[in-house]
């Protein structure tokens, strides 16, 4: 009986065992065989640093020792000044337009001509626009403003400059949005840009991995208030847009309701972008980066995780548990 039982106990400790053994070796491996980037002869390509993200990252990583090319919309600007003086001389301010073959191609010769010993690490998509407003309150060239910046200037870009990243083995990295992947009223033209953009950027992760060039994309949630990219409206700049028909069926008391609850939902974001960037740092830096960096709060995390495995149906009757939506309905066509 003391025979079996040992023998029992035995063939239990095993497996556990031999499961913590190889957590361990994992994890020592980790530790030896890996290390973080050194910044020191490597250099890094962001778009959009004039303000928010690209200003914050290019700051940090000049600290970190990276040859750092900040591409500002506005070199002579308030913002590539003031990056400008905070940093080191290994921080170079670009004029550069994302959506300017000729921005990209003059910038592009720049880097080349004062690449480090170690080339270019990393180009970092930043580069960006955000505006909120109904499907029906677009016209089409807001829709192609929206995308030829957020889609196409990352393409650009992209297409610019990857042979020096995979010289260098390097990490691409591109900024989007849980509106990539989550719908919801008002947010229509930019949805459309970021959900190219990720897929743009997973076709290119695939295509990559063969010569080790890793793609990270950064899915931000409700960092307004810290970047100051939400573009904020009053009811005349969205009233003059309307023809005669518009205004019959979206009236003024319901854009004032849609303006008030974008506005506050604006102010219960993120204040400062912190986390953001310590995701891009570990998409940059880490050994192993993550393919997708989703940078919510702790309750939306649970949430949007599920997101993308839910029924639509159910997906779409979120919505009318807001206020937001019940009111919506019942204001449409009220003169």
């Amino acid at each position: 009986m003391n025979a079996s039982l040992s023998t029992y106990q035995l063939l239990c400790i095993v497996p556990v065992l031999a499961a913590l053994l190889f957590a361990f070796c994992k994890l020592l491996s980790r530790r030896h065989c890996r290390s973080a980037v050194d910044g020191h002869g490597s250099a890094v390509l962001i778009t959009g640093c004039d303000s928010g993200f690209g200003y914050e990252l290019a700051r940090c990583l000049d600290h970190k020792g990276f040859v750092v090319f900040a591409g500002c919309l506005f070199p002579q600007g308030i913002g590539a000044q003031n990056l400008a003086r905070e940093s080191s001389s290994n921080l170079k301010i670009l004029k550069l337009d994302v959506t300017n073959d000729a921005d990209v191609q003059q910038a592009k010769g720049i880097v080349k001509e004062n690449l480090p010993e170690k080339g270019l690490w990393a180009v970092v998509n930043n580069a960006g626009i955000s505006d909120w407003a109904e499907i029906e309150w677009s016209t089409i060239e807001d829709f192609r403003h929206m995308v030829d910046i957020n889609l196409f200037g990352c393409i650009r870009m992209t297409v610019a400059f990857l042979p020096l990243v995979r010289a260098a083995k390097g990490r691409m990295v591109f900024v989007s949005s849980i509106f990539s992947f989550f719908n919801c009223l008002n947010m229509g033209s930019y949805s459309v840009s970021k959900r190219g953009l990720e897929a743009f950027a997973d076709c290119l992760r695939v295509e990559m991995a063969s010569f080790g060039v890793k793609v990270s994309i950064i899915q931000p949630g409700n960092f307004g208030q810290a970047t100051n990219i939400v573009k904020m409206k009053t009811l005349s700049d969205v009233w003059v847009k309307f023809d005669d028909e518009r205004k019959q069926i979206f009236n003024q008391a319901y854009i004032e309701l849609a303006i008030e609850y974008f506005v506050s939902t604006c102010k219960t974001g993120f204040t400062n972008p912190d986390k953001v960037i310590s995701a891009m740092l570990h998409a940059l830096t880490a050994p192993s980066p993550k393919r997708r960096y989703m940078v919510v709060s702790v309750m939306d995390r649970v949430f949007f995780q599920l997101y993308p495995f839910l029924p639509t149906a159910l997906t779409d009757s979120v919505f009318s548990l807001s206020p937001m939506y019940a009111k919506r309905k019942e204001m449409l066509y009220v003169k």
